[in-house]
């Protein structure tokens, strides 16, 4: 009930702010794991990539804002859990596979901080190949300019079968790319 509360008045504040736009909300499954990888371009992007979407988006956030006095506790019941920043967070790893593996969404930023664009790890492709999860591309553009559009840009999932089905030891890799190439795609078809 919270979750639905915050989402309806996040709804309105982004779209008064910054005239959030949906493209291609349906291209995201209504049931079954999904995993909504996303360009990361500021602490906006989260809600940003959610709020419109009409079933939950769990999140990974970095362990430093669970810390954090009255925000820790709300980030944690609106699904997110911590990721240790740095190196391989395997509890945040069984916990994504976990969550997928329950039928949810999870968001994810392959890239990992906004501060190293185009820079993508493998953890996206990882979760998504040993959940099963579907991959849909999200691209945001815009910027969050106060009352200029931002657009949040939902793609076809991808069909990344040949890629798993030829396990090569750079699979990881080469999924991560077809990711990062079609969000990239996304951005500049919608800017």
């Amino acid at each position: 009930m919270l979750y639905l509360l915050f989402r309806f008045m996040l709804r309105v504040l982004y779209r008064l702010l910054f005239r959030l736009e949906a493209r291609g909300l349906h291209h995201i499954p209504k049931d079954g794991p999904v995993i909504l990888a996303s360009n990361h371009i500021s602490n906006l992007d989260p809600p940003t990539i959610g709020v419109l979407v009409p079933r939950k988006v769990n999140f990974m956030a970095k362990e430093e804002l669970f810390k954090v006095p009255v925000f820790g506790p709300l980030i944690r019941a609106f699904g997110a859990f911590p990721v240790k920043r740095g190196g391989v967070s395997k509890d945040a790893i069984k916990s994504a596979i976990t969550l997928l593996k329950e039928g949810n969404v999870l968001g994810i930023f392959p890239e990992g901080s906004r501060k190293t664009p185009g820079a993508a790890k493998k953890g996206a492709a990882m979760i998504a190949v040993r959940s099963g999860a579907t991959i849909v591309p999200v691209a945001i553009v815009g910027g969050y300019r106060l009352f200029r559009k931002t657009r949040v840009c939902y793609g076809e999932p991808l069909d990344l079968t040949a890629i798993i089905h030829e396990s090569s030891p750079d699979m990881l890799e080469q999924v991560t790319d077809a990711v990062m190439e079609r969000i990239g795609q996304l951005a500049a078809q919608n800017r």
